[in-house]
């Protein structure tokens, strides 16, 4: 349920309203609009009919929220959720990108990755420290000497870290250092996981699963909400269909019925959506051109060497000739302010 204010109402209205229904045992969720204030009301629906809310001081009208996913749902947020992460705005109307290697490998190759991305324009320096792999003896990661190596490259470039957290007995140690914490695709129904992420605080990327429908996705969204962490991006990337030429299936029709069906911001991930280096430039193009808010981007600074996913990720050049291509597009639409 939404509850509408009027245009008048006064923060004394607002407060009273949040007040009462706090104290009948059921949770808010306050957004303040350009021209109304919301007020979600989460909770056991028995108890949200003994409320008089449309008596209440200032209240214009009550809506119901048909979507079972209540807080990731536009029904309940018209306006779009923009994450501020350290002074950088996902969903603001400028597209961010998230670029750097799959795996942190050695302290040298993430200090040269960490440059090179933000030579190219990201805000975000991308790169797993914990690395769950289809095969067991794959490169795992460096773990928490790899969460020392991202450290280490903020500091040095100034970029926001991006990095999954595999497990919940992880998640404290991934948020003292990460900026964002990623849920990666296997991991995308983990439902403790989700609620552990949301319980950390920290602003999170949430990846598609590798079958998972657009509902199903924000639903997953909606355990990391549920916990009263509203700083939630999805990421698409790709989905596994018969198709085997591409490592995924890259669902460019999800960013726009995301962006329909829910107020949080979309990122792409065209490195995974197709596994091959090729394709990531033009479809982060056309992920763009969707209206993504951001770009997540697998770059190396030698991918014949990477011991993770080296054949979709792009060399320094054409990760800065892709840069300089999105960012171009992504300033020809923005809307004129």
């Amino acid at each position: 349920m939404v509850i509408v204010m009027r245009p008048d109402a006064v923060d004394g209205q607002v407060r009273h309203v949040v007040n009462r229904i706090e104290a009948a045992g059921l949770a808010t969720c306050l957004s303040r609009g350009q021209e109304r204030i919301l007020i979600g009301i989460v909770g056991d629906k028995r108890l949200i009919a003994t409320l008089p809310v449309e008596v209440f001081p200032g209240v214009e009208k009550v809506l119901p929220v048909t979507d079972s996913y209540k807080l990731a749902s536009r029904q309940f947020r018209p306006a779009s959720t923009v994450i501020d992460v350290g002074g950088v705005e996902v969903g603001g109307g400028r597209l961010v990108v998230m670029a750097g290697p799959c795996a942190v490998e050695s302290r040298a190759q993430l200090l040269e990755a960490a440059e090179i991305a933000r030579e190219g324009g990201a805000q975000f320096l991308r790169g797993g420290a914990f690395k769950p792999r289809t095969s067991p003896y794959s490169f795992q990661g460096l773990e928490r000497q790899g969460l020392e190596y991202l450290a280490e490259a903020r500091e040095a470039t100034g970029l926001k870290i991006v990095t999954e957290v595999v497990d919940v007995t992880s998640v404290a140690m991934v948020a003292e250092y990460a900026d964002v914490l990623q849920i990666g695709a296997r991991n995308m129904q983990n439902f403790k996981l989700l609620q552990a992420v949301g319980q950390a605080g920290k602003p999170v990327l949430l990846k598609r699963g590798i079958a998972a429908t657009i509902s199903e996705w924000l639903h997953a969204a909606e355990y990391i909400l549920s916990e009263g962490n509203y700083q939630v991006m999805l990421c698409e990337r790709g989905i596994r269909t018969f198709e085997e030429y591409t490592r995924n299936t890259l669902d460019l029709s999800a960013v726009v019925a995301a962006k329909k069906l829910s107020h949080l911001p979309v990122v792409v991930d065209p490195s995974h959506g197709t596994g091959r280096r090729e394709l990531v430039g033009p479809m982060a193009m056309a992920a763009v051109a969707a209206g993504a808010d951001g770009l997540m981007v697998e770059m190396h600074p030698n991918p014949a060497t990477a011991l993770s996913d080296g054949p979709q990720s792009l060399n320094p050049e054409q990760y800065r000739e892709l840069m300089a291509a999105v960012f171009s597009l992504a300033d020809f639409l923005r809307p004129a302010v």
